[in-house]
């Protein structure tokens, strides 16, 4: 017992990990949480599209405001550094050097006297001062550190001009223009510096907005404003969006999992109805609320199979009782038989009714045992039939020929109207049927009745009908005539299996036809079989 128990727990344990792999397998194949991870990726992935589209547009609407008014001050500097340059010299000062409108001071700041000479150094630097007009600088507010801010820069990238609220780190991007060659003609500015302008894009710089543009003569400019205020909004707009796409997402997955479970519901009915039908209780149905969506036309098809399990599985428990007890009479003739003859010493005449008796039940379980046979070759579909072209009519004479003797001896007429019935078939399966049809007719008929047999072509079909004037059957009793083992009254139990009408649907329907019945009571019956012309 010590020894088996380190086993045992051992056997436990390695048997654990396998079941949580399982039941971890199963959480994945489960539909409901499919459809939700599928939904919940559908959803994420559309928020954060839509969410990154509209930050995006949003941020691209605020950068593009302040680079349009980026634009527009830089514009401003640029005319300035655009206007044309005049000689003094032309003014009334002869020999003064060619100058830009700013690019000395104010004219109530002027310096006195005669210039100096000519600065030849000018050449080489461009300006020597740059005052902003008036007009300009309403345009940059110096005193407000998040306004914008300008830098001007030489074309040798010393410093012309600065705002007071500029960024002391402010980096020059641009390359520099190369210096033209000096030229002392005094007729303006050398010929050189006529270029083409060139421009940065928009850029960041830390928390700053920047624009850098450099002039044809090669002086440039970089004009930047503060965006921390913009930044901030939009940082805002995007924890915004965030924490509303978090929600939607919330909302969604919520009802994402009562659609599921919504939509499983119907699944799970099915599962529990299959699971109790599967243990045995047969007349379990499944609810159909739905008949019009697809589950409820699949639970509709579902019922119908149960229905049909439920009336198989009735039907072979009734079958298998009705055989044993067809099948336990004869053998429980032969055992008395034999029991009381061997009690005490018989006559030969004594034992020789005891086997015929005997071969009479054997004969009786041979005719049970052969139709049993017949029939489940039947269900299978094994039952060998053959499709030679054959005249209905012709077999049915036949079959009223060989019965004849049968009907005189109980009083009863047989009457036959059949025109030619071409078909397609078994001959001899189909007048087992007939002859079957026949038999029970005149047996259960009235004395000196008549028995009608009768025949047609219609729509395609191949149809005869056998009637006849006896008791009928009643209402009750008609729709199990087909049924194995059914008698409708002990007064058709002898010699009689309960088996004829069962194995003769079975051929008729074999061969693609139909056999019906129809009664009345104290009438007559009649029994139809329809077989396809071809």
């Amino acid at each position: 017992m010590n020894d088996e128990l380190p086993m045992t727990n051992a056997g436990k344990d390695a048997g654990a990990p396998s079941s949580i792999h399982h039941s971890s397998f199963s959480f994945f194949n489960s539909i409901r949480w499919r459809l939700q991870i599928w939904y919940g990726v559908i959803l994420v992935v559309l928020l954060a599209g839509f969410g990154a589209t509209a930050f995006q547009l949003m941020r691209g609407g605020t950068y593009r405001r302040v680079d349009d008014e980026l634009q527009r001050r830089a514009g401003e500097l640029s005319q300035l550094l655009r206007q044309p340059f005049r000689n003094r010299g032309q003014e009334g000062r002869p020999g003064d050097r060619p100058e830009r409108p700013f690019d000395r001071p104010p004219e109530n700041q002027l310096p006195d006297g005669p210039p100096r000479g000519r600065d030849f150094n000018f050449d080489r630097q461009g300006p020597r001062e740059f005052h902003l007009p008036d007009r300009q600088a309403a345009f940059f507010d110096e005193a407000d550190t998040n306004g914008f801010y300008f830098i001007i820069w030489r074309r040798d990238g010393s410093e012309l001009a600065r705002s007071t609220n500029a960024p002391v780190d402010a980096v020059d991007f641009l390359p520099r223009a190369p210096m033209p060659r000096p030229q002392n003609n005094g007729d303006g500015p050398p010929k050189d510096w006529i270029r083409l302008p060139a421009q940065l894009s928009p850029h960041m710089h830390g928390q700053f907005r920047e624009i850098e543009m450099r002039m044809p003569p090669g002086e440039r400019i970089l004009v930047g404003r503060s965006i921390t205020r913009q930044l901030s909004d939009l940082r805002k707009t995007a924890l915004m969006l965030a924490g509303t796409g978090a929600g939607i997402l919330l909302l969604g997955l919520l009802g994402g999992w009562w659609l599921a479970s919504r939509a499983i519901r119907p699944i799970e009915d099915i599962s529990a109805t299959a699971a109790k039908i599967s243990r045995g209780d047969l007349a379990q149905r499944i609810d159909v609320s739905e008949t019009e969506s697809e589950l409820g036309r699949l639970a509709s098809v579902l019922n119908s199979t149960f229905a049909r399990l439920d009336a198989a599985f009735t039907q072979q428990r009734q079958f298998t009782s009705d055989a044993a007890h067809e099948l336990r009479t004869p053998v429980s003739v032969m055992l008395t038989q034999t029991q009381t003859t061997l009690n005490r010493e018989r006559s030969a005449a004594e034992y020789r009714e005891t086997v015929e008796s005997c071969q009479r039940a054997a004969q009786r379980m041979r005719r049970l045992i052969e139709s049993l046979l017949e029939l489940a070759r039947l269900d299978a579909g094994q039952q060998p039939m053959k499709h030679a072209r054959f005249d209905l009519a012709q077999t049915a004479r036949d079959c009223v020929a060989h019965i004849e003797p049968l009907a005189a001896a109980r009083h009863v007429k047989i009457t036959s109207e059949l025109p030619p019935l071409p078909c397609t078939g078994d001959s001899e399966r189909l007048a087992q049927v007939i002859t079957n049809l026949l038999t029970n007719a005149i047996t259960y008929n009235k004395e000196n009745g008549e028995v009608r047999i009768e025949g047609e072509t219609k729509d395609g079909s191949v149809i005869l009908r056998v009637s006849d004037t006896g008791t009928g059957i009643s209402a009750e009793d008609l729709p199990r005539v087909f049924d194995r083992f059914y008698r409708v009254d002990s007064s058709r139990t002898s010699g009689n299996t309960g088996l004829g009408l069962a194995i003769s649907k079975a051929i008729v329907e074999a061969h693609g036809g139909q056999m019906e019945v129809t009664s009345e009571f104290n009438v007559g019956t009649a029994f139809t079989i329809r077989l396809p012309l071809s």
